[in-house]
């Protein structure tokens, strides 16, 4: 007996080629920043405790100005460069909070890096190194080209090991971890801590996605970690370059779940869209005339299927652009026109 495939790809042979191209263009990013002095010590020791005179003579040369040494800590992760000049991404995580940032090239060279922006909502940070020479770098792809079931590669630093590759396919896509604009690749090649901020790079040799976390009980790689999409991380980084900062489009609603009983009680045939809660004062939404009680369906084109991809267009939507937003209110459809404001952030 014999079977057929349909559609199917064969796996790679080998990923070296791949590698050997890319490699060059990752980077180990090692940080350091000033750990804050424990508050000062004062424990309650029962008279006569032989350790009373030990910390009265302690507490006396520190109140006599004897010198502390200052404490500092380390972090480890991954990125990767994205121009000729210097441009390097990697996780927020990463870099938080860091007051040296020190760049491991392929080849064994360190440089100090300095922090352009950060974005702490995706977790995307963008740094520059300074150099004559031009870097070796690599491309972002299409992040939504990619499917379920693609081959990916994840370079990185893993448990401060240096270099380091491991191969899977993309095992699922849309994932929301904790964030409003979460919408995460997840992979089963293996991510393990130190791999923060690598790229994860498919069978062309582009990047689409940023390594960024890991769903694991033991603080390994368990066969689960997820990657910031590429078209997210790019409309991010194209602020961080031009602003410093993320700007991202406003339409100021609090919204709901459209479930089974909510589509039900409002004449609607599928549970999909996002149900307006509340709007807020002086928004672009309250201008357009949106209202609490309507269900957003479409929003610039796009139809909404879940209540949770409707801050993530938004937030995406340049702003002072003019859109049109579908709505069902009162049992049949509307279209209104929203220019989409800038959010401040709290």
């Amino acid at each position: 007996m014999s079977s057929n495939i349909v559609d199917g790809k064969e796996a790679p042979y080998s990923f070296s080629n791949l590698v050997e191209k890319l490699s060059p263009s990752v980077v180990n990013i090692t940080t350091s920043s000033a750990v804050p002095n424990r508050q000062e010590l004062n424990p309650q020791l029962p008279p006569g405790s032989p350790f009373e005179d030990l910390f009265k003579d302690f507490m006396d040369r520190e109140q006599n100005g004897a010198p502390r040494r200052q404490r500092r800590g380390t972090a480890l992760g991954s990125g990767f460069i994205i121009s000729a000049d210097g441009y390097v991404v990697t996780n927020n995580h990463v870099i938080e909070n860091a007051d040296q940032i020190e760049i491991e090239f392929f080849d064994g060279r360190f440089m100090e890096a300095s922090v352009v922006g950060t974005d702490p909502k995706t977790d995307v940070a963008l740094l520059k190194v300074k150099t004559k020479d031009k870097l070796r770098y690599v491309n972002f792809g299409d992040s939504n080209e990619s499917k379920v079931g693609d081959w990916v590669l994840a370079i990185g630093n893993p448990l401060g090991q240096g270099f380091s590759v491991s191969a899977g396919i993309i095992s699922a896509r849309g994932r929301a971890l904790s964030g409003s604009y979460d919408d995460f690749i997840q992979t089963d090649a293996a991510i393990n801590r130190g791999n923060s901020g690598g790229p994860l790079i498919n069978m062309q040799g582009e990047v689409i996605g940023v390594n960024t976390a890991i769903f694991s009980p033991t603080g390994a790689s368990v066969g689960i970690g997820f990657a910031s999409p590429s078209n997210l991380a790019k409309s991010v980084i194209k602020d961080l370059k031009e602003y410093g900062r993320t700007r991202r489009g406003w339409l100021g609603v609090k919204i709901q779940t459209v479930d089974k009983d909510v589509a039900d009680s409002l004449g609607l045939d599928d549970a999909s869209g996002a149900l307006v809660a509340e709007v807020m004062e002086d928004s672009p939404a309250e201008i357009s005339g949106i209202q609490s009680g309507d269900v957003i369906l479409e929003f610039d084109g796009k139809k909404i299927n879940e209540m949770r991809e409707l801050p993530l267009i938004v937030a995406e939507t340049d702003i002072d652009k003019a859109v049109n937003v579908k709505i069902w209110r009162d049992g049949k459809n509307k279209v209104l026109n929203v220019e989409i404001g800038e959010l401040e952030e709290e």
